[in-house]
């Protein structure tokens, strides 16, 4: 039988480990503080209609399922491992380096003469993620033994015949020499939420309205707000300069010959975008950092 959590409190799984620090972020920058005392999994959240419990990413999804928490994030690969039936509620693209998904890889070593997974038949694969590769060998036709690593696994390629691991730049199969043969899946983190908890009114809300600020804050991260004031016979050359896609707002001065104008721009195109605005006379630059962007 589920678990069953409080009626009138949200209880929300957030993951130990390498995605600990970079949720707590997350969450910060969202609206939400949660402190982690030493050695507790038990955080405390300036919410009091939200507790919060600690789990690994690997395990959230069948905690998830069962009611034992409402709600929780945790990567889409985990999910998949654990064939978990959970309500997906948002893609939050966010992982413990860059704003980019993992990827679960084959990799051989760089001598090995294996060209796809087709040539490792009768092999021994290492792979934290055991469900995914026995499926992903299966639907090849390629009979191998999958065995669970319990870490190091870039060094258990050499002593049996691959590895499945995961990596977000690539750079660690690099430097150990070895070399992918296939992307197995994908992933990202998500949040996701039981069934029975998305039907209780209160905890559905809460959850949305978790959702909408996460995301907001993700969306955020790469962004900045640039203000500027602006000769009206100068805004039609400085909005020419404005990305494309974006629709700047436009207020009127007590100065009827300046407006002020204000957009939001991806940060790594403000070192340019801020000299060309200067010499098309836009004048009193201000950009700043963004908690949220609400789509």
């Amino acid at each position: 039988m589920a678990k069953q959590t409080p009626t009138d409190k949200l209880v929300l799984g957030i993951p130990k480990g390498s995605l600990q620090e970079s949720t707590l972020e997350l969450f910060a920058r969202a609206g939400w503080r949660i402190s982690v005392p030493s050695r507790s999994y038990f955080p405390s959240v300036d919410d009091e209609e939200v507790s919060a419990i600690m789990f690994r990413a690997q395990e959230m999804s069948r905690y998830v399922e069962d009611g034992v928490i409402d709600a929780g994030l945790t990567g889409h690969d985990w999910v998949c491992e654990n064939n978990s039936d959970v309500v997906e509620v948002a893609e939050l693209v966010y992982a413990k380096q860059q704003l980019r998904p993992v990827r679960w890889v084959l990799a051989v070593p760089e001598e090995s003469p294996a060209k796809s997974g087709k040539d490792l038949d009768g092999g021994i694969i290492a792979t934290e993620l055991v469900n995914v590769t026995r499926k992903y060998f299966e639907d090849l036709g390629v009979k191998v033994k999958v065995e669970f690593s319990w870490g190091a696994t870039e060094v258990k390629a050499r002593i049996l015949d691959g590895i499945v691991d995961v990596t977000e730049t690539g750079s660690s199969l690099r430097a150990n020499k070895l070399r992918e043969l296939d992307t197995l899946i994908t992933s990202t983190t998500r949040f996701v939420a039981n069934r029975e908890a998305m039907k209780n009114d209160f905890k559905r809300r809460k959850i949305e309205n978790l959702a909408i600020l996460l995301t907001g804050a993700i969306e955020a991260r790469e962004k900045v707000g640039l203000k500027m004031n602006v000769p009206r016979d100068k805004l039609a050359e400085v909005v020419d300069i404005l990305p494309a896609e974006k629709y700047p707002t436009i207020s009127s001065l007590s100065d009827d010959d300046w407006v002020a104008v204000e957009v939001i721009v991806e940060e790594h195109v403000e070192r340019d975008l801020v000299p060309r605005l200067k010499r098309a006379g836009a004048t009193g630059l201000i950009t700043y950092p963004l908690n949220k962007v609400i789509p």
